[in-house]
């Protein structure tokens, strides 16, 4: 993709969510995860690259104990449609007995994120959470009633970057969740 290519996926776009309403639910996102896990010594798990905005943004709000590390698996590399599950970094920390939270840019189907709370399970995690910036209302997830513990924002299902997600690698730094125009 060309610079010129990458500007014209942005100027296009529809702006859905914008940065004020981002950062809001981010900090209700915060409340929450910390009444939660205020006394759980968790380990939190920045999953890369999608989740490298939001968890930078979150981290800072949550006032408690935690370990932060980072994990990275993938579906899609640069493409928009993917497979199977590539471990690029499996994670690090000790996992047996501890409480995981999973930090993600969205979930969509949910097959990616499934696989890695299910990793976490097998390694002996006491208990997994999962919290997405977005979530997609539809049908498509990997099974019936899907979800996140802890949700930002929901949204309609469209092709979406910003704050995190991409388009062909591009735009996770975009200053609000945007949709490809016609997508």
């Amino acid at each position: 993709m060309t610079v010129e290519e990458a500007n014209n996926v942005l100027r296009e776009a529809d702006l859905l969510i914008g940065e004020a309403e981002v950062a809001a639910a981010i900090g209700r996102m915060a409340e929450e995860l910390t009444q939660r896990l205020a006394d759980a010594n968790p380990v939190v798990f920045c999953v890369m690259n999608g989740g490298l905005i939001f968890a930078g943004q979150l981290l800072t709000r949550l006032v408690f104990p935690l370990e932060a590390a980072y994990l990275h698996a993938t579906r899609y590399g640069h493409e928009t449609s993917g497979g199977h599950l590539n471990w690029i970094v499996r994670p690090q920390a000790e996992l047996r007995g501890r409480t995981v939270l999973l930090l993600d840019d969205i979930l969509d189907e949910g097959v990616t994120l499934a696989a890695i709370a299910d990793y976490c399970r097998a390694q002996g995690a006491a208990e997994v959470l999962m919290a997405v910036l977005v979530d997609k209302r539809h049908e498509r997830k990997v099974s019936p009633g899907f979800r996140a513990d802890v949700t930002g924002i929901e949204t309609e299902d469209r092709f979406l970057f910003g704050y995190g997600l991409d388009y062909k690698g591009y735009w996770r730094n975009a200053p609000g969740i945007y949709a490809v125009k016609g997508v």
